[in-house]
């Protein structure tokens, strides 16, 4: 009788949850890791047609051989191409390498290609892209930008001719000084262009350009116009609301914008996911009371999502919150599901398809950082907020009455709100100590309070925009309603900046030196500001002028993590070596001020002597022999 074989024990197999296929996901990391390569290893222009016939041969490979990993190592060639095809023999390198590293005097024709920034000084600075040059009687036809300085009122579109003298881009000077030639460099603009005197430059013709630019340039001038009606009287409030719903950001002022950054809310300023989300919501409601089909709906919503993201200046934030809100609105015309996490890989890859230098701009980094913190983290804490906040486990929320339903539906709302500006917190954490060397824990609560006024703002925004010109006075109503919101916005802001170890700034990690002392001298012309670090103690002799505090000291300070002076030598009462001492000593109120006492004539000296007796200030003077313990 045979044996009879032992039966085998059943395996069990756990099935894993079917996870939702986002292609879009891959496919952005294999165009970053593409694009990476291309930047830290150059090809020349005579590899781009064998690279580009053997990306063309896998492709082919993959489409009869199917296979994922061929297919992103494919993409990821290709965006290796494209990116070699954006930074090598570029127009603007061929202008740069004609011109030379010297000051030439050229004649120069182009299209004004950006908007213009007025400074205080009168000079318009913009970006021009050229048609022509003129050198040494030579004409030299380009397709290069530069960036134009001149007195005069440029607009988008118009056509110029220029006399002035073109100049390779400074780097910078100082630690902590913004690298303009880094940054330039990544839009193709090598060379600068002077303008001296404004009968130097000549109008040839207006409306030239790109025609929705240029008319979302002349919407977002009638909305600025719209949205300040009845409030002349309140300058603060009109750059504010300009800044929130319009983007208008370069023309907030300093002393404005500080405090929105110092407490992790400068966002508001960025038009981002936050200002397209809540307008696509708007018009949702909008399409909700018309009764319009919800297809119909989509229809509508997604162009007017892009013509705001162009009337705010087509940054990449507004294009990715743009992009990504109408794949999740695609959705609803193809009545397919969509996904978050998808949604924003998609916007990450066709904005990379546009400008693969975008890949390197802090605003890339920062928009998908933030977006792809909150949709992969927020869930956990607020899951864990939403269990502890709870009422009883025994009671069915069905049965929640009065006091205690408004109650928990506060705290729902207070759980995910904290969820989301922690998630978004520490998706930024990197990146702000990395750009700004700023750490802001602040923001933590800041943005609680903040965003939700900042959702009213912009739908009274809205609203005054549709009644603007149908009823002007309605208009006025909803731009005073929000005067009361911004200010509301602005005193909170103003009060967390405040907020002892709300925010403080911190320097680079670097490796531990046994230095006694570190001395640096930044670079102010004909005046002086040195910064001296000793035993953990920060001193600063003299402070340069009021505009070298502005663009130049106070951006080292930060870079290098100064969060308190404790002391100020003043050597001289011209206002190059002391001009920005009012202003130091509104960062930095507590410190030690040593003057110099010698009797000058000097109206800068003068005036800060007497803001010291109205203060009450504690001053010591520089008199030979005496000796400082720094």
């Amino acid at each position: 009788m045979p044996e009879r074989t032992p039966k085998r024990p059943k395996r069990w197999r756990v099935k894993s949850p079917a996870l939702p296929r986002q292609p879009f996901l891959g496919l952005a990391l294999a165009a970053a890791a593409g694009i990476i390569l291309a930047d830290f290893f150059h090809v020349p222009a005579s590899a781009w047609l064998p690279i580009g016939l053997v990306v063309c041969l896998c492709a082919c490979g993959a489409c009869y051989w199917p296979w994922l990993g061929s297919t992103y190592a494919v993409v990821g060639a290709a965006f290796f191409l494209l990116h070699a095809f954006h930074i090598e023999d570029t127009p603007g390198q061929r202008l740069a390498a004609r011109l030379g590293e010297r000051s030439r005097v050229v004649t120069a024709t182009g299209v004004v290609m950006s908007e213009p920034k007025i400074a205080t000084s009168g000079f318009a600075t913009f970006l021009l892209k050229l048609k022509s040059i003129e050198l040494e009687g030579i004409n030299l036809p380009t397709s290069a930008a530069c960036l134009v300085r001149w007195r005069g009122s440029p607009e988008f579109g118009d056509e110029l001719k220029f006399l002035g003298s073109v100049e390779p881009i400074a780097p910078p000077r100082n630690p902590g000084e913004f690298d303009m030639r880094s940054y330039l460099a990544r839009r193709d603009v090598l060379r600068s262009l002077f303008v001296r005197y404004p009968e130097d430059g000549v109008l040839l013709r207006h409306g030239g350009g790109n025609p929705i630019l240029r008319v979302a340039q002349r919407s977002r001038a009638w909305m600025q116009r719209a949205l300040c009606r009845g409030l002349d009287d309140a300058p603060d409030v009109q750059t504010f609301l300009n800044g929130i719903v319009l983007g208008l950001r370069h023309q907030t002022p300093e002393e404005i914008e500080e405090p929105f950054q110092q407490t992790g809310t400068l966002h508001l300023f960025a038009v981002a996911g936050l200002h397209v989300g809540i307008v696509a919501r708007l018009l949702w409601m909008l399409g909700v009371v018309a009764q319009l089909p919800r297809k119909w709906a989509t229809a509508l919503i997604i162009p007017l999502l892009f013509f705001y993201s162009a009337v705010t200046g087509l940054h990449v934030s507004s294009v990715r919150a743009a992009v990504m809100s109408s794949v999740l609105l695609g959705a609803f015309l193809f009545e397919r599901k969509a996904f978050v996490l998808n949604s924003l890989a998609a916007a990450a890859f066709f904005i990379l398809c546009w400008d693969t230098n975008q890949l390197f701009s802090t605003g890339f980094q920062l928009s998908f950082a933030v977006v792809g913190a909150i949709v992969l983290l927020s869930d956990l804490p607020f899951r864990f907020l939403r269990r502890v906040s709870a009422p009883d486990a025994f009671l069915p929320k069905a049965l929640l009455r009065g006091p205690r339903y408004w109650a928990h539906v506060a705290m729902e709302w207070l759980s995910r709100g904290a969820s989301v500006s922690f998630a978004a917190f520490l998706g930024s954490l990197p990146l702000i100590l990395w750009y700004f060397h700023l750490f802001t824990p602040i923001s933590l609560v800041a943005n609680l309070l903040v965003v939700p006024i900042a959702f009213f703002i912009l739908a009274i925004a809205l609203l005054s925009l549709l009644s603007a010109t149908v009823l002007p006075w309605l208009s006025i109503v909803f731009n005073n309603a929000n005067w009361c919101l911004a200010g509301l916005v602005l005193a909170l802001v103003h009060f967390f900046a405040q907020v002892p170890g709300g925010h403080y700034y911190a320097e680079h990690p670097q490796w531990p030196k046994n230095e006694f002392a570190r001395m640096t001298v930044l670079d102010v012309g004909p005046g002086a500001a040195v910064h001296l670090r000793t035993h953990k103690k920060e001193w600063l002799f003299d402070c340069g002028s009021a505009r070298d505090y502005e663009r130049i000291l106070r951006p080292y300070l930060h870079a290098t993590g100064v969060n308190q002076l404790n002391g100020l030598f003043l050597t001289h009462g011209d206002s190059l070596h002391i001009g920005g001492a009012v202003a130091l000593l509104g960062d930095f109120p507590r410190l030690r001020l040593i003057d110099n006492p010698t009797i000058d004539r000097s109206i800068v000296h003068q005036r800060l002597r007497n803001i010291f007796e109205r203060d009450r200030t504690r001053l010591r003077g520089a008199i030979a022999g005496v000796r400082f313990q720094l």
